[in-house]
């Protein structure tokens, strides 16, 4: 199999990519629904969460109360790192399970993880066969994010601000995709860089 990193910030563009690079046959393991997966009801990851912060994050019917969750790690960088602690290996096992199915049922299969926090999270990249970054300036992911998510401007700095640096992706990055004009020259970037891993991957081999 070949196995891509895809990565960016809030509203950068990812999903328009990894939706585009789905209509070239790749196939996308999207992290963020990993994450919302491995804490269902009745999980184990969910249940070392409520013996680390308390039946408190839980709704009556035993789901995960995010908003709870989330109020109690807020500008606490132990709990959150606890909370990491917790979640990051369920969700790197679970998506290994799908590049192991996603292998079996094709060998040359073009497999294209769709993780916003790969820089956040520390993970080995050894395992992808290249990483690419999409981005665009703060300022347009910002209003994206109020004009298309209807977030309060200032929400919406905020969680531009907190996540990490577009140089720290580029630095791991082999391809960066600017997503910071049309939806037409996004298309077509990555177009561009999908033929350019496409050539790259197969010649590794």
């Amino acid at each position: 199999m070949h196995l891509i990193a895809l990565t960016g910030g809030i509203a950068s563009g990812k999903s328009t990519v990894a939706s585009r690079w789905a209509e070239h046959g790749a196939i996308v393991v999207d992290a963020d629904a990993l994450a919302r997966e491995v804490v269902e009801a009745g999980s184990p990851t969910l249940q070392a969460i409520v013996e680390r912060f308390g039946v408190d994050v839980l709704h009556e019917d035993g789901s995960l109360n995010r908003q709870a969750l989330g109020a109690a790690i807020f500008s606490d960088t132990d709990a959150r790192e606890a909370l990491n602690a917790i979640t990051h290996p369920a969700i790197s096992a679970l998506a290994q399970h799908r590049f192991d199915d996603a292998a079996a049922r094709n060998s040359e299969a073009f497999i294209v993880y769709d993780v916003p926090l790969l820089v956040e999270s520390r993970q080995s990249l050894s395992k992808f066969g290249a990483v690419v970054t999409v981005e665009a300036d703060a300022d347009i992911r910002v209003e994206r994010l109020v004009e298309h998510r209807g977030m309060d401007r200032a929400a919406a700095e905020r969680r531009v601000a907190s996540q990490a640096a577009e140089e720290e992706r580029r630095a791991i990055a082999d391809f960066v995709v600017d997503s910071g004009d049309s939806l037409e020259d996004t298309t077509a970037r990555a177009d561009e860089i999908w033929f350019a891993l496409v050539e790259k991957l197969q010649s590794a081999h």
